[in-house]
């Protein structure tokens, strides 16, 4: 069999890459390559339309198996990972009832949330009641001001218990700098409180605490690379701080948890992983030459930046997607946020289907069996690198203007991040970025009726600079509730005439365009006279007139067209000819079509529709 496969390939002469590149200009035709076929990337690099073995002379990243130093393609020899679902309530008893219901549904990773009033010995035996914490990794978050408390009641409870100590594997959530970017309060002294926590859980020492919470950043809209450049100066932020504090650099490193969001961009999330742990490796590397406590722990939750509530079973599309991206990235633990969180407190259902998401890729498709799928990927590889290159860039330009404590105090991390945020938001408004459902293809009938999009929490303190956190959705969910509050649904009737293809294309671009407003759109199969045509929008009762033809027939339908429909109806074209001067001087407002920003383009059409 060796034989014949070495026949085969030398059957074939070798293709070089400017052979490839040849090819590609003949069939191109003349068009630019560079504007064609080279994607540039929100971080900065560009991505080409194939890679070759060659691609990956002189990177490191494929010299070290899987568990080795630096991590790039894992932290352990296995690819399982925990399955973890979210438990808050009104009670422990409430709780502990549903950390039990769910254990025995796949669930290894519990994540409670905890009400800080009630916190004492009982509230903790209660909550923890039969829960097998040796066979389920465990997971607290409560107020800062507790956390010394919980982690005090937690060891003694184990203890009690009788359990053995360094087999309990979980985290307490100690979130200092994650409160100030997201409530803009800075609460308690760091250090006193990180060496008081410590001293607390020196019999749990595979408890977490130190936590690094770069979720925020990426549901406030952060790009790959800004995510992952200030996780890592985050990280760091813990490191310089605790070893100036006199805490010993081992004894802080292997306390960190980092928390990851993961975006809808496939390949490059699942690059983005392998990155972390490599650079989170050489930081480390600094501070000690330990090599095992450089192993970057990672917990990746689902992203909530790109969640709709219009059409709100798309994000079981994009959650899912997202999951595979950090199973196959080899990840620690995983939380896929149930797809109705945006509008409503999530149900038994949306829950069950969120942890049969991770189940699936685990029992059904067997990601778990295969570590780092992805190395020796030219492309994966190639996107690897080049995001490390730009995350430290920004690891870099934090550490030079004083840390990232400092940068949080003066505002910088939270400008650079909501600014992120500014951008996505315009280009959904332009479609540069789809959010399916949303601002492409959108359900045409579907209507809100109760539902409304649950905001995001207020800031509690003025210490600081806070991030945004508005969803990408949200203009476009607010346009909608805007025409569904209106006491007239707004009618858009195509007027489709002439060239077969072309008026059929539009139309159906137009109905989609004006449909993400939640207009009732009426397509046509063509009319023979622009006359005809205006006709039936009137007998309709269109509120909005679409014409649909070429732009070589506009010149000769568009005005009659305008005319015949009249001052009654909110006239369009469906294009942006050459002539668009022409029919602008004969009182033509209104063109659609790729170039324009659909977000501002409709609210101007619901300023006037809707009065």
């Amino acid at each position: 069999m060796a034989n014949s496969k070495e026949k085969l390939f030398s059957d074939f002469s070798p293709v070089s890459t400017q052979q490839w590149l040849d090819k590609m200009n003949v069939d191109l035709k003349g068009a630019n390559f560079e504007k064609r076929l080279v994607w540039k990337t929100n971080e900065g690099f560009k991505v080409q339309p194939f890679y070759r073995r060659e691609d990956l002379e002189g990177l490191k990243l494929t010299d070290a198996l899987p568990g080795e130093f630096p991590y790039v393609r894992g932290t352990k020899t296995n690819n399982d990972w925990y399955v973890r679902q979210e438990i808050g309530g009104s009670s422990p008893e409430a709780m502990n009832a549903k950390a039990l219901d769910i254990m025995m549904k796949g669930v290894t990773s519990l994540s409670f949330h905890l009400d800080s009033q009630k916190l004492d010995a009982a509230y903790i035996e209660v909550l923890l009641h039969h829960v097998a914490a040796d066979a389920v990794e465990l997971n607290f978050d409560v107020c800062q001001a507790k956390v010394v408390e919980l982690a005090k009641l937690l060891a003694d409870y184990f203890t009690k218990q009788g359990y053995d100590l360094a087999k309990l594997e979980g985290s307490i959530q100690y979130d200092f700098y994650g409160r100030m970017l997201a409530k803009g309060k800075e609460l308690g002294n760091v250090v006193e409180t990180s060496k008081a926590l410590l001293e607390a859980v020196q019999t749990l020492p595979n408890f977490r605490i130190f936590t690094v919470n770069a979720t925020l950043l990426n549901n406030a809209g952060s790009f790959i690379a800004q995510e992952l450049g200030n996780a890592l100066a985050w990280g760091n932020e813990w490191m310089q701080a605790l070893t100036e504090g006199g805490i010993a650099a081992d004894e802080v490193a292997k306390r960190i948890k980092f928390n990851l969001g993961i975006g809808s961009n496939y390949f490059m999330e699942l690059a983005k992983f392998r990155t972390a742990r490599m650079l989170w490796a050489s930081i480390v590397a600094k501070y000690t030459d330990n090599k095992e406590v450089a192993k970057a722990r990672i917990h990746a939750e689902t992203s909530r930046f790109n969640m709709t509530m219009y059409d709100a079973h798309v994000n079981l599309l994009r959650s899912q997607t997202e999951a595979m991206s950090a199973a196959l990235a080899g990840v620690d633990s995983m939380t896929v946020v149930p797809f109705d969180t945006t509008y409503e407190k999530s149900d038994d259902f949306s829950e069950r289907i969120a942890r049969n998401q991770q189940l699936l890729l685990k029992e059904e498709s067997y990601f778990e069996k295969v570590v780092d799928p992805a190395a020796g990927s030219y492309y994966i590889e190639h996107l690897t690198d080049a995001i490390a290159k730009e995350a430290w860039k920004i690891f870099l330009e934090i550490e030079e203007d004083g840390g990232f404590y400092t940068c949080i105090k003066s505002g910088i991390i939270q400008k650079n991040i909501n600014a992120s945020n500014e951008k996505r938001h315009l280009h959904v408004a332009q479609r540069r970025e789809s959010l399916l459902g949303t601002n492409q293809f959108p359900n045409f009938n579907e209507a809100a009726d109760s539902k409304r999009p649950i905001a995001p929490g207020e800031p509690c303190g003025n210490d600081c600079d806070t991030l945004n956190f508005n969803r990408e959705a949200d203009e476009f969910e607010a346009l909608r509730l805007e025409t569904e509050a209106a006491a007239k649904r707004p009618k858009a009737f195509m007027l489709t005439i002439g060239n077969l293809n072309m008026r059929q294309a539009r139309a159906q671009y137009s109905c989609n365009f004006l449909a993400c407003a939640g207009y009732e759109v009426i397509d046509n199969l063509g009319f023979k006279t622009v006359e005809e045509g205006a006709q039936a929008a009137k007998d309709a009762g269109a509120d909005i007139v679409v014409l649909c033809s070429s732009d070589d027939e506009y010149a000769e339908y568009a005005i009659p067209a305008f005319e015949a429909v009249g001052k009654d109806s909110l006239f369009i074209v469906a294009g942006n000819p050459k002539c668009a001067d022409d029919l602008r001087a004969a009182g033509i407002e209104n063109f659609i079509h790729v170039r324009v920003n659909v977000l501002e383009t409709l609210q101007a059409f619901n300023a006037k529709l809707l009065k």
